[in-house]
Protein backbone atom coordinates (compact mmCIF):
# COMPACT_ATOMS: atom_id res chain seq x y z
CA UNK A 1 0.00 0.00 0.00
CA UNK A 2 1.22 3.48 -0.91
CA UNK A 3 0.15 6.00 1.71
CA UNK A 4 0.86 9.70 2.00
CA UNK A 5 0.32 11.99 4.98
CA UNK A 6 0.32 15.76 4.41
CA UNK A 7 1.03 18.13 7.28
CA UNK A 8 -1.07 20.99 8.66
CA UNK A 9 -2.59 23.20 5.95
CA UNK A 10 -2.20 26.83 7.05
CA UNK A 11 -4.53 29.38 5.50
CA UNK A 12 -5.10 30.24 1.86
CA UNK A 13 -1.44 29.75 0.89
CA UNK A 14 -1.48 26.21 2.23
CA UNK A 15 -4.75 25.43 0.48
CA UNK A 16 -3.36 26.71 -2.81
CA UNK A 17 -0.32 24.46 -2.47
CA UNK A 18 -2.45 21.43 -1.68
CA UNK A 19 -4.79 22.05 -4.61
CA UNK A 20 -1.82 22.56 -6.91
CA UNK A 21 0.21 19.49 -5.92
CA UNK A 22 -2.02 16.78 -4.45
CA UNK A 23 -3.79 15.69 -7.66
CA UNK A 24 -0.41 15.30 -9.39
CA UNK A 25 1.04 13.38 -6.44
CA UNK A 26 -1.88 10.94 -6.46
CA UNK A 27 -1.46 10.34 -10.18
CA UNK A 28 2.33 10.18 -10.26
CA UNK A 29 2.70 7.71 -7.39
CA UNK A 30 -0.62 5.86 -7.78
CA UNK A 31 -1.37 6.54 -4.11
CA UNK A 32 -3.73 4.17 -2.32
CA UNK A 33 -4.65 6.52 0.54
CA UNK A 34 -3.99 10.16 1.47
CA UNK A 35 -4.48 11.80 4.88
CA UNK A 36 -4.29 15.58 5.34
CA UNK A 37 -4.22 17.54 8.60
CA UNK A 38 -6.56 20.50 8.08
CA UNK A 39 -6.91 22.11 11.49
CA UNK A 40 -5.40 25.45 10.39
CA UNK A 41 -6.98 25.52 6.94
CA UNK A 42 -9.52 28.32 7.56
CA UNK A 43 -7.50 31.49 8.12
CA UNK A 44 -5.11 29.54 10.34
CA UNK A 45 -7.83 28.51 12.80
CA UNK A 46 -10.01 25.47 12.22
CA UNK A 47 -11.83 24.30 9.11
CA UNK A 48 -15.11 25.14 7.39
CA UNK A 49 -17.36 22.74 5.51
CA UNK A 50 -16.54 24.39 2.19
CA UNK A 51 -12.80 24.01 2.81
CA UNK A 52 -13.27 20.43 4.01
CA UNK A 53 -15.05 19.59 0.76
CA UNK A 54 -12.35 21.38 -1.24
CA UNK A 55 -9.57 19.31 0.37
CA UNK A 56 -11.45 16.03 -0.10
CA UNK A 57 -12.22 16.87 -3.73
CA UNK A 58 -8.52 17.60 -4.31
CA UNK A 59 -7.68 13.97 -3.48
CA UNK A 60 -7.60 13.57 0.30
CA UNK A 61 -9.30 10.45 1.65
CA UNK A 62 -9.37 11.67 5.25
CA UNK A 63 -8.78 14.95 7.13
CA UNK A 64 -7.49 15.07 10.70
CA UNK A 65 -7.68 18.01 13.10
CA UNK A 66 -6.23 19.07 16.47
CA UNK A 67 -6.53 21.78 19.10
CA UNK A 68 -8.20 24.17 16.64
CA UNK A 69 -10.79 21.58 15.60
CA UNK A 70 -13.77 23.69 16.60
CA UNK A 71 -12.46 27.24 16.16
CA UNK A 72 -14.95 27.54 13.28
CA UNK A 73 -18.25 27.00 15.07
CA UNK A 74 -19.89 25.40 12.03
CA UNK A 75 -17.52 22.45 12.54
CA UNK A 76 -19.55 21.46 15.60
CA UNK A 77 -22.41 20.66 13.24
CA UNK A 78 -20.99 19.43 9.94
CA UNK A 79 -18.40 17.13 11.54
CA UNK A 80 -21.30 14.89 12.56
CA UNK A 81 -22.29 14.25 8.95
CA UNK A 82 -18.76 14.07 7.52
CA UNK A 83 -17.18 10.70 8.38
CA UNK A 84 -13.94 11.62 6.61
CA UNK A 85 -13.23 14.46 9.06
CA UNK A 86 -11.68 13.36 12.37
CA UNK A 87 -11.10 15.33 15.57
CA UNK A 88 -8.85 14.06 18.41
CA UNK A 89 -10.26 10.89 19.93
CA UNK A 90 -9.32 11.94 23.45
CA UNK A 91 -11.66 14.91 23.56
CA UNK A 92 -14.17 14.47 26.41
CA UNK A 93 -17.09 12.09 25.94
CA UNK A 94 -19.95 13.78 24.13
CA UNK A 95 -17.78 15.96 21.88
CA UNK A 96 -19.26 16.04 18.35
CA UNK A 97 -17.64 13.94 15.67
CA UNK A 98 -15.40 10.91 15.78
CA UNK A 99 -11.75 10.40 16.67
CA UNK A 100 -11.15 7.35 14.50
CA UNK A 101 -12.72 5.75 11.47
CA UNK A 102 -12.19 2.69 9.29
CA UNK A 103 -11.95 3.47 5.58
CA UNK A 104 -11.85 1.21 2.53
CA UNK A 105 -9.85 2.25 -0.52
CA UNK A 106 -10.42 1.38 -4.17
CA UNK A 107 -8.51 -1.90 -3.75
CA UNK A 108 -10.68 -3.00 -0.84
CA UNK A 109 -7.94 -2.42 1.74
CA UNK A 110 -9.12 -1.27 5.17
CA UNK A 111 -7.30 1.74 6.65
CA UNK A 112 -7.96 2.74 10.24
CA UNK A 113 -7.11 6.41 10.87
CA UNK A 114 -6.99 7.85 14.37
CA UNK A 115 -6.39 11.41 15.58
CA UNK A 116 -5.20 12.01 19.15
CA UNK A 117 -3.92 15.08 20.97
CA UNK A 118 -1.03 15.32 23.39
CA UNK A 119 -1.34 16.65 26.93
CA UNK A 120 2.05 18.32 27.57
CA UNK A 121 1.76 22.14 27.14
CA UNK A 122 -1.69 21.58 25.59
CA UNK A 123 -5.27 21.82 26.82
CA UNK A 124 -6.27 19.21 29.40
CA UNK A 125 -7.43 16.10 27.55
CA UNK A 126 -8.12 12.45 28.24
CA UNK A 127 -5.13 10.08 28.09
CA UNK A 128 -4.10 9.63 24.41
CA UNK A 129 -2.25 6.38 25.17
CA UNK A 130 -5.37 4.84 26.71
CA UNK A 131 -7.45 6.05 23.74
CA UNK A 132 -5.05 4.40 21.30
CA UNK A 133 -4.99 1.17 23.32
CA UNK A 134 -8.78 0.96 23.23
CA UNK A 135 -8.80 1.45 19.47
CA UNK A 136 -6.14 -1.23 19.00
CA UNK A 137 -8.16 -3.67 21.08
CA UNK A 138 -11.29 -2.98 19.04
CA UNK A 139 -9.60 -3.05 15.62
CA UNK A 140 -6.15 -4.71 15.71
CA UNK A 141 -3.76 -4.41 12.79
CA UNK A 142 -3.96 -7.48 10.54
CA UNK A 143 -7.38 -8.51 11.84
CA UNK A 144 -9.67 -5.51 11.90
CA UNK A 145 -7.67 -3.39 9.48
CA UNK A 146 -4.92 -3.65 6.85
CA UNK A 147 -3.23 -0.40 7.96
CA UNK A 148 -3.45 1.73 11.09
CA UNK A 149 -2.36 5.38 11.02
CA UNK A 150 -2.21 7.72 14.01
CA UNK A 151 -1.94 11.51 13.75
CA UNK A 152 -0.46 12.57 17.10
CA UNK A 153 -1.21 16.29 17.41
CA UNK A 154 1.15 17.37 20.19
CA UNK A 155 3.63 19.99 21.32
CA UNK A 156 6.55 17.89 22.58
CA UNK A 157 8.70 15.46 20.65
CA UNK A 158 9.04 13.24 23.72
CA UNK A 159 5.29 12.58 23.93
CA UNK A 160 5.13 11.85 20.21
CA UNK A 161 8.14 9.52 20.33
CA UNK A 162 6.73 7.72 23.34
CA UNK A 163 3.51 7.02 21.45
CA UNK A 164 5.49 5.75 18.47
CA UNK A 165 7.30 3.20 20.62
CA UNK A 166 4.09 2.41 22.52
CA UNK A 167 2.46 1.10 19.32
CA UNK A 168 5.58 -0.14 17.50
CA UNK A 169 4.66 -3.36 15.65
CA UNK A 170 0.95 -2.62 16.21
CA UNK A 171 0.49 0.39 13.89
CA UNK A 172 1.59 1.24 10.37
CA UNK A 173 2.44 4.90 11.02
CA UNK A 174 2.61 7.40 13.87
CA UNK A 175 3.14 10.91 12.57
CA UNK A 176 3.27 14.12 14.57
CA UNK A 177 1.51 17.37 13.71
CA UNK A 178 1.02 20.79 15.38
CA UNK A 179 4.51 22.32 15.55
CA UNK A 180 4.57 23.03 11.78
CA UNK A 181 8.29 22.30 11.31
CA UNK A 182 9.28 19.10 9.44
CA UNK A 183 11.66 16.96 11.48
CA UNK A 184 14.50 14.84 10.12
CA UNK A 185 13.76 11.74 12.23
CA UNK A 186 11.53 9.91 9.72
CA UNK A 187 12.25 6.21 10.19
CA UNK A 188 10.82 2.73 10.47
CA UNK A 189 10.96 1.74 14.15
CA UNK A 190 12.36 -1.71 15.09
CA UNK A 191 8.92 -3.33 15.20
CA UNK A 192 7.88 -2.00 11.79
CA UNK A 193 5.95 1.20 12.59
CA UNK A 194 6.86 4.24 10.47
CA UNK A 195 7.45 7.38 12.53
CA UNK A 196 8.15 11.11 12.20
CA UNK A 197 7.96 13.63 15.05
CA UNK A 198 6.36 16.29 12.84
CA UNK A 199 5.31 16.16 9.21
CA UNK A 200 5.66 19.94 8.93
CA UNK A 201 3.09 22.38 7.62
CA UNK A 202 1.70 23.04 4.20
CA UNK A 203 2.11 26.78 4.35
CA UNK A 204 4.39 29.76 3.76
CA UNK A 205 7.70 29.26 5.60
CA UNK A 206 8.59 32.97 5.34
CA UNK A 207 6.57 33.32 8.52
CA UNK A 208 6.34 32.35 12.17
CA UNK A 209 4.95 28.80 11.92
CA UNK A 210 2.70 29.91 9.08
CA UNK A 211 1.58 33.23 10.50
CA UNK A 212 2.51 36.67 9.16
CA UNK A 213 5.63 37.72 11.08
CA UNK A 214 4.56 41.15 12.32
CA UNK A 215 2.14 40.17 15.09
CA UNK A 216 4.21 37.29 16.59
CA UNK A 217 7.31 39.52 16.60
CA UNK A 218 5.38 42.31 18.34
CA UNK A 219 4.18 39.92 21.04
CA UNK A 220 7.61 38.39 21.58
CA UNK A 221 9.49 41.69 21.71
CA UNK A 222 6.96 44.01 23.35
CA UNK A 223 4.53 41.59 25.08
CA UNK A 224 1.67 43.67 23.68
CA UNK A 225 -0.83 42.20 21.23
CA UNK A 226 -1.59 44.48 18.30
CA UNK A 227 -4.20 42.36 16.58
CA UNK A 228 -5.06 38.82 15.62
CA UNK A 229 -2.68 36.38 13.97
CA UNK A 230 -3.05 36.24 10.19
CA UNK A 231 -1.65 33.49 7.93
CA UNK A 232 1.29 34.41 5.73
CA UNK A 233 0.27 34.57 2.07
CA UNK A 234 3.53 33.83 0.24
CA UNK A 235 4.26 30.72 -1.82
CA UNK A 236 3.76 27.67 0.37
CA UNK A 237 5.70 24.44 0.77
CA UNK A 238 3.67 21.24 0.83
CA UNK A 239 5.19 19.04 3.55
CA UNK A 240 4.38 15.44 4.31
CA UNK A 241 5.49 11.84 4.54
CA UNK A 242 5.35 8.94 2.09
CA UNK A 243 5.04 5.40 3.47
CA UNK A 244 5.23 2.03 1.72
CA UNK A 245 3.19 -0.47 3.74
CA UNK A 246 3.47 -4.25 3.49
CA UNK A 247 0.14 -5.61 2.24
CA UNK A 248 0.64 -8.81 4.23
CA UNK A 249 1.57 -7.44 7.66
CA UNK A 250 0.31 -3.85 7.56
CA UNK A 251 3.71 -2.67 8.79
CA UNK A 252 5.94 -0.10 7.12
CA UNK A 253 8.65 -1.09 4.68
CA UNK A 254 9.93 2.34 3.67
CA UNK A 255 9.38 5.95 4.63
CA UNK A 256 10.51 9.24 3.08
CA UNK A 257 9.77 12.96 3.46
CA UNK A 258 7.77 14.94 0.93
CA UNK A 259 8.45 18.66 0.36
CA UNK A 260 7.31 20.54 -2.74
CA UNK A 261 7.40 24.25 -3.61
CA UNK A 262 8.07 27.30 -1.52
CA UNK A 263 11.26 27.98 0.41
CA UNK A 264 12.28 24.53 1.68
CA UNK A 265 14.49 22.12 -0.22
CA UNK A 266 12.52 19.68 -2.36
CA UNK A 267 12.16 16.05 -1.31
CA UNK A 268 10.26 13.21 -2.99
CA UNK A 269 10.13 9.45 -2.29
CA UNK A 270 12.79 7.93 -4.54
CA UNK A 271 11.65 4.38 -3.76
CA UNK A 272 8.49 5.01 -5.82
CA UNK A 273 10.44 6.24 -8.83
Amino acid sequence: MRLMFIGDIVGRAGRRALLEHLPALRARYDLDFVIVNGENAAGGFGITEAICDEVLNAGADCITLGNHAFDQKEALVFIERQPRLLRPANYPAGTPGRGANLFENAKGQRILVMNVMGRIFMDAMDDPFASVERELAACPLGLGCDAFVIDMHAETTSEKMALGHFVDSRASLVVGTHTHVPTADYQVLPGGTAYQSDAGMTGDFDSVIGMDKEEPLRRFTRKIPGGRFEPAEGKATLCGLAVEIDDTTGLALKVAPVRIGGRLSAALPEFWG
